[in-house]
């Protein structure tokens, strides 16, 4: 087999001065799990004796937001970690069970909720507007300076963006309950309580979906939501002396972390070394592929034979592959 190709580090170029923003990401997140912590304890006390469901359920999406953050700052440590022992990845999907985690949170969550505002739109019980609204004010500035934290941190970590999903929506959610408040003091119409919980549940439900198919995108092994693998194939396939290229894979190690595989066949006189350096070039200039293994061999004559106009076949060449994943690039005149 000619060139094997070389790995690049995990993290591609990124790599050196990554340690500096992980450790202001857990400071941020560390300053706006303090303003949560403190609010929510006092919000509880509140919500229990104006008996308001929406200041409850603010302070149940708070305790929600303090657990994410809580995950996100344990994830961040684990994916932290050299690669060692069976884990030759490192633990960087530890951050993106992280993510599915808050995802569920959001989800039951908003179920258990969604259930109590029925109940209480069926039946409302007295609800306390003043102490309500004044807390609802308050939590509304303490979640703008906790969102404000978290957008510090690098959010192109489906992690942290688990954290900051938590408390925007934990934002939405005071402004509802300062809105129903205002009406409860108002007009007196209680209901206007439930309204807002209901309200609120929408929107964690929409941040649950965000986050569960992102996650489970990683987790099944999808190529990168920007990167079509089959037009990815066809360009490296259009690339010199390149004559096939089969079993390509790409996927996420962890978010904003991508690698591919693939096998690449090259006519028989051509360089499998400057193939693959041109082949590594391409990947990072137009896809910031920089964690790639390509094993680059010369092409068979039946495999030049095989290659006929307009097709691309799903069986690659007999005698390497036992099955070979995917489609078949093959280098045909319409490509060029």
């Amino acid at each position: 087999m000619s060139g094997h190709g070389h790995e690049h580090g995990p993290g591609g170029h990124s790599g050196h001065s990554h340690g500096v923003s992980a450790d202001a990401d857990r400071r941020w997140l560390g300053l706006a799990l303090a303003l949560i912590t403190v609010f929510m304890a006092a919000e509880v006390v509140v919500g229990v004796l104006a008996s308001s469901l929406a200041l409850l359920s603010d302070a149940a999406h708070m305790l929600t937001d303090a657990a994410s953050i809580v995950l996100a700052l344990v994830a961040m440590r684990l994916a932290a970690r050299p690669a060692r022992g069976g884990f030759t990845y490192g633990l960087k999907r530890a951050e993106i069970l992280s993510a599915q985690a808050n995802g569920l949170t959001l989800l039951l969550l908003g179920a258990w909720l969604a259930y109590e505002a029925v109940r209480r739109l069926i039946a409302p019980p007295a609800v306390a507007g003043i102490a309500m609204l004044v807390t609802a004010l308050v939590g509304i500035a303490v979640n703008v300076a906790a969102t404000w934290c978290i957008s510090r941190a690098n959010r192109s970590s489906l992690n942290v963006e688990g954290a900051y999903q938590h408390i925007l929506n934990d934002l939405f959610a005071f402004v509802g309950t300062a809105i129903a408040a205002l009406v409860v003091v108002t007009t007196g119409f209680e209901r206007a309580d439930a309204i807002a919980t209901l309200v609120v549940v929408a929107l964690m439900v929409k941040a649950a979906y965000g986050l569960l198919r992102d996650s489970g995108r990683i987790f099944l092994e999808a190529a990168p939501a920007d990167v079509d693998p089959d037009a990815l194939g066809d360009r490296l396939v259009a690339r010199a002396d390149v004559v096939e290229v089969h079993d390509l894979h790409v996927w996420q190690i962890t978010s904003g972390q991508s690698a591919l595989s693939a096998h690449v066949l090259v006519e028989p006189g051509g360089d499998c070394h400057a193939v693959r350096r041109d082949l590594e070039d391409v990947l990072r200039s137009g896809y910031g592929i920089t964690h790639t293994t390509l094993q680059v061999d010369h092409a068979a004559e039946e495999v030049l034979q095989l290659a006929l106009p307009g097709e691309r076949e799903t069986a690659g060449d007999p005698g390497h592959c036992e099955a070979p994943h995917g489609p078949v690039h093959r280098d045909e005149p319409h490509h060029h």
